[in-house]
């Protein structure tokens, strides 16, 4: 029996609706929320596409399955309390995504981009999960960056059950500090493998604050994260922008690069020039913009990019 618990906040009229089921949380009116746009944009290493098209992840230390129907999302395995503490936050869930989309639609090229990933939202991940990924992502691809999470949190991780489902925590600074490089090396991690040590040392040796360069701006944020070894400004803007809630971060990977040079900067840039661009172009919402220019640009650079510069 369905039981309607709440109404979140209304978006253009519309409330979205909090409904609690025998099998998880229903989302009513859930605008701006396409689950294959959220989990395949880039931005997380832990959602994985089920036979059915939901898909299943742990994030935050919870398993959840996550279905589209309509306009409708079901977050099965959860629960009222479990949503009001961890998913109403991790799902951005009080941010108006179409006051942003149609702000960034005033640019031609987002116009597009917008249309195409309309469903995407940025997750507020976990700052210490988020770092060791996006360490494991350098000259790396997608495919293999989740086998080797996966990896590690399957060798090292918490084992855990829910809803007759056995899964892995991703493990903590305290666990990767006290492992060798030949053991962090085994899960994947290559030549990453001293890195990921290294930071995990720092942290939980409290030379390193995560949190504590959560609350910097952007700028010494950025360069604080850099100190760690394996960190650069493409992975260190990840980690601002997908896990420290910093808007104006603009990562910048071979496919920002490409759409950039492109459509806006019209001539090979380096990497402080395109971020110059975005800063100007873009303010606060740049974040946004290269969540949209990228996820379009991995479609369109086949097709219409091809041959075309």
């Amino acid at each position: 029996m369905w039981e309607l618990t709440s109404h979140l906040h209304m978006k253009g009229g519309t409330f979205l609706e909090i409904i609690e089921t025998g099998d998880g949380i229903l989302l009513k009116n859930a605008e701006d929320f396409e689950p294959m746009h959220v989990f395949e944009c880039g931005q997380c290493f832990r959602w994985h596409r089920q036979d059915d098209g939901s898909y299943r992840g742990v994030a935050m230390g919870r398993l959840l399955t996550v279905r589209k129907d309509s306009s409708s999302i079901m977050l099965q395995g959860a629960t009222v309390q479990e949503f009001n503490s961890t998913w109403r936050k991790y799902f951005d869930l009080d941010r108006d995504y179409g006051q942003i989309k149609s702000r960034l639609a005033e640019d031609e090229v987002l116009k597009r981009a917008v249309e195409f990933g309309y469903g995407i939202r940025i997750l507020n991940q976990d700052i210490w999960e988020t770092l060791v990924s996006f360490i494991i992502s350098a000259n790396n691809r997608i495919p293999r960056i989740m086998r080797t999470v996966e990896s590690l949190c399957a060798c090292y991780g918490e084992r855990r059950k829910a809803s007759g489902a056995e899964y892995y925590s991703f493990p903590g600074p305290g666990t990767i500090a006290s492992l060798s490089e030949d053991e962090v090396r085994s899960c994947g991690c290559g030549f990453r493998a001293p890195y990921i040590i290294d930071a995990a040392r720092r942290v939980s040796g409290g030379e390193v604050d995560l949190d504590g360069i959560r609350e910097m701006d952007t700028v010494h944020a950025r360069k604080s994260l850099m100190e760690l070894r394996g960190v650069g400004p493409k992975v260190a803007d990840c980690v601002l922008l997908f896990s420290m809630h910093k808007y104006d971060a603009f990562p910048v990977d071979v496919w920002v690069k490409r759409v950039m040079e492109h459509f806006y900067i019209k001539e090979d840039a380096g990497l402080g020039r395109i971020q110059e661009y975005a800063s100007e172009k873009f303010g606060n919402l740049a974040g946004f913009a290269q969540q949209y220019l990228f996820y379009y640009i991995r479609e369109l650079f086949g097709r219409e990019l091809s041959g075309s510069r």
